[in-house]
């Protein structure tokens, strides 16, 4: 249809204005004021306290009220991907998310004067920013709707007379006082997170709506009813009860079953944050898990979040949960770490309903997902924060929170647990100290205070010395670098061996030389790190396993068995059950040795394994990790190597380990580097009536891995025990867009992250090419380019983005 036929049918279109319109030929209309009032509704529902279901439900009322403009019903009969305003040329006559906002302060201001307009500022925060995020109050929001452009469309879109239900709704406003808008917040960023809940809740509506609309099919596959906390119970217990049939007793598994029956004991007490310190192979995932259902049943929970640091390990973790949960079909675990989300300047209506809203029983994410939604600002993280409300989240390997970013980390869990109904288990071998602290020059911890945080484990030092399995040795010079020859040397003397080293060339490197030493060659030994696809780790996973079994059987039988050895980079030092009698740990923090020797005699078989920490020719990349190691040195410099009996002896002793995390935090430049706690820190202005908060800034500032250094490249992984079909399933993707979470999952399996650098020339030499549909996901183009032992071919580089991943 043409805009010359669209404008001789004049008023006659008008008199139904529409929000979206079908995709498919002849495309169906979806009348606007059924969708206002659709989004209303589910947003209203989806908060959980009277005020912000009220400003919820007037949200989704006026979200889209722009729409009614007469060039946007225009626009929207010839254009399905009209509604999407980052598409629309800026000021042009199609966009439609500032009018609701300045309805939102001239309707309030009337209703109820300074006050009213004050409460305006966070529905004109929710609503401006529906389509291109959460913005800055100050040089950002503030000027938008004092612009000509936010008048025109507001003055166009209240002439075209929305009906009396959608301007004017009979609906009570909640009073300032019982919003949480603080003169000096206690914690910064408590509005802030106030805020960024009722805006997920908007957004989460209107995708749904919309989805229901444009793909109904998807819709209808969306699960209504889901298994409550209880089945989920009934079906752990089900599990466990079958897993631990028959199991040994020896003194590990013993002590497994008591911490699992201290986290069912524990899971009664009400709700807060919560530590589980337990020595690597104590049995965490699954105790865990135990108290987070079983605390959830108790007091009414809505759902279980786990938060896992790495993604070379989360398909491990998730496949576990499944197992458990598998007799309740397979929706009730969602696993969430794609690095293909769309961006706001490439969305379509297709990408837009690709997102996750972690609308499941069981969800499984990163650290990283879990953290940058909290401080994001995009529509597409931002969607599923409101389904944190009243939920358990598990965070998994607590120690390695970012040091950075410390502050800001631990403020919003402290928000989410006091103000958002949500219980935090601090899950790891090695705590850290989140406790309150100030150090020298005002620097410190604004952390947890006394009685704010309860252990699970009761007694951890008795915990600790009986599950204490191995030795650690020592070099005599920790400031002395050991060359690769000498450490081949050493790993190679062990028939049975793991050497873990900080990067990936590194991990290259010593596989390499390793090989060129052994008679045997590459026979019997292994490499890992995240260049490797996480199917390709699992399969490498699964044959070291195969590998030392037939090796313990083979020695029980007498028989002569054949060698184990492993070079990997840190990735095996989380969520990866092997166990090896001899480990090697290039130097590195003080929590990565604890759990390098977490895979040495992990099942006790022997009265001792040993862990031998070597210096590597290189120091690790000047930040963090350079810190980390440094700080590690210092707590072990005053070790009392000749008196076995003393506390300190142990250099993975727990004193030893909260010195560290003192230490590591003490000296930290800043734990909160882009000054994101100020940055989101309410400044009420009463003269302007205004809420101001830069939620840009602190979004763009709040980046555990920088997207600008990091890439993901697909990769064309084959073996015969892959059952997929990578390249078909590339092809999908290319024809539809990853609109599809099934393929989106699947695809993260086949993923390798790159460097920035790295990439241009990997493009250049025809090595990946990028994805249209995806812009930022790269596929392999090359078949050279990944090796079917190594991984892909990319050299790595001091302060690799992929550390964070190994």
């Amino acid at each position: 249809m043409s805009i010359d036929q669209i404008d001789e049918q004049g008023a006659s279109f008008m008199a139904v204005a529409i929000a979206h319109k079908s995709p498919e030929e002849g495309g169906r209309d979806h009348a606007l004021e059924e969708h206002l009032l659709s989004v209303a509704h589910l947003a209203a529902s989806s908060t959980v306290d009277e005020p912000a279901a009220q400003l919820a439900y007037l949200a989704g009322l006026w979200h889209d009220l722009g729409k009614y403009r007469p060039g946007f019903q225009r626009y929207i009969r010839m254009v399905n991907d009209a509604h999407i305003e980052g598409k629309l040329p800026h000021g042009s006559d199609k966009s439609h998310s500032a009018a609701g906002a300045l309805w939102a302060e001239k309707h309030l201001s009337d209703l109820r004067g300074a006050e009213g307009r004050i409460i305006s500022r966070i529905l004109q925060y929710v609503i401006a920013g529906h389509h291109a995020g959460l913005d800055n109050w100050e040089d950002g929001l503030k000027g938008r709707l004092v612009g000509q452009n936010a008048k025109t469309e507001f003055e166009e879109a209240t002439a075209a007379l929305p009906s009396t239900d959608i301007l004017c709704p009979n609906l009570p406003l909640p009073k300032l006082a019982d919003l949480p808008i603080a003169a000096r917040e206690e914690i910064p960023g408590q509005f802030a997170l106030w805020l960024r809940m009722l805006f997920s809740a908007l957004v989460d509506a209107d995708f749904l709506d919309t989805e229901a609309f444009m793909n109904p099919e998807k819709a209808v596959v969306r699960p209504r009813e889901t298994p409550s906390m209880a089945d989920l119970l009934d079906v752990f217990n089900a599990f466990m009860a079958i897993k631990t049939q028959g199991v040994v007793s020896n003194p590990v598994n013993r002590l497994r079953t008591q911490v699992l029956a201290d986290c069912r004991t524990k899971a009664a007490c009400a709700p807060g944050t919560f530590t589980l310190s337990v020595p690597t192979g104590g049995g965490k995932t699954l105790a865990s898990l135990a108290f987070a259902l079983t605390h959830a049943v108790r007091h009414n929970k809505r759902r279980v979040v786990v938060a896992i640091p790495y993604t070379s390990i989360i398909e491990q973790s998730a496949d576990v949960y499944r197992d458990v949960f598998a007799p309740l079909g397979d929706d009730i675990v969602v696993e969430h770490h794609s690095n293909a989300e769309s961006d706001p300047r490439n969305e379509t209506s297709r990408s837009r309903l690709a997102c996750e809203n972690w609308d499941a029983p069981i969800v499984v994410t990163t650290n990283v997902q879990l953290f940058e939604s909290l401080f994001a600002r995009r529509t597409s993280r931002c969607r599923k924060l409101h389904n944190l409300i009243n939920s358990v989240i598990v965070i998994d390997e607590a120690q390695l929170l970012p040091v950075e970013f410390l502050q800001p980390c631990v403020d919003v869990l402290r928000l989410l647990v006091r103000d958002h109904g949500v219980t935090v288990v601090l899950c790891t071998a090695t705590q850290p100290t989140l406790t309150q602290q100030n150090h020298f020059g005002g620097k410190g911890l604004r952390g947890y205070i006394s009685g704010e945080v309860t252990a699970i484990i009761d007694n951890e030092a008795a915990l600790y010395a009986a599950l204490k399995r191995v030795r650690v040795h020592l070099p005599a010079d920790l400031n002395t670098a050991q060359s690769w020859e000498k450490t081949a040397l050493e790993v190679g003397r062990h028939e049975a061996v793991l050497a873990i080293v900080g990067r990936r060339a590194d991990a290259r490197e010593l596989f390499e030389r390793l090989g060129r030493e052994l008679p045997t060659g590459h026979q019997g030994l292994w490499h890992l790190s995240a260049l490797m696809c996480a199917q390709h780790r699992s399969e490498v996973i699964a044959d070291i396993k195969t590998a030392l079994a037939a090796r313990r059987d083979a020695i029980a039988r007498g028989e002569p068995a054949n060698p184990v050895r492993v070079i990997s980079t840190q990735l095996v030092e989380a969520g990866v059950d092997l166990d090896f009698p001899v480990v090697f740990r290039a130097l590195a923090g003080l929590d990565s040795i604890a759990q390098a020797a977490g895979r040495c005699n992990r099942e006790g078989q022997l009265e001792r394994g040993d862990v031998h920490v070597f210096v590597p020719p290189k120091m690790p990349p000047p930040g963090l990790l350079r810190q980390a190691a440094q700080s590690c040195r210092l707590v072990w410099h005053d070790r009392p190597e000749d008196d076995e009996t003393h506390a300190l002896s142990d250099p993975l002793a727990l004193e030893r380990v909260s010195r560290y995390f003192a230490r590591l935090y003490g000296d930290a430049t800043s734990l909160d580097k882009k000054g994101i706690c100020e940055a989101l820190r309410l400044q009420i202005d009463r003269p302007a009536q205004a809420l101001a908060v830069r939620f840009r800034d602190a979004s763009d500032d709040f980046k555990l891995i920088d997207e600008q250094d990091g890439a993901t490249v697909i990769v064309y992984h084959q073996s015969a025990r892959c059952r997929d079909d990578v390249r078909a399933l590339v092809g999908l993707l290319e024809r539809d867009g990853p609109q599809q979470r099934w393929l989106m999952r699947k695809l993260q399996r086949y993923g390798v992250t790159v460097y920035r650098q790295d990439l241009q020339r990997l493009i250049q030499h025809c090595d990946v090419r990028e994805i249209p549909a995806i812009p930022g996901l790269y596929v392999q183009h090359n078949d050279l380019f990944y090796d079917p032992l190594l991984g892909a071919q990319v050299s790595g580089a001091p302060g690799d983005p992929a550390s964070y991943v190994c």
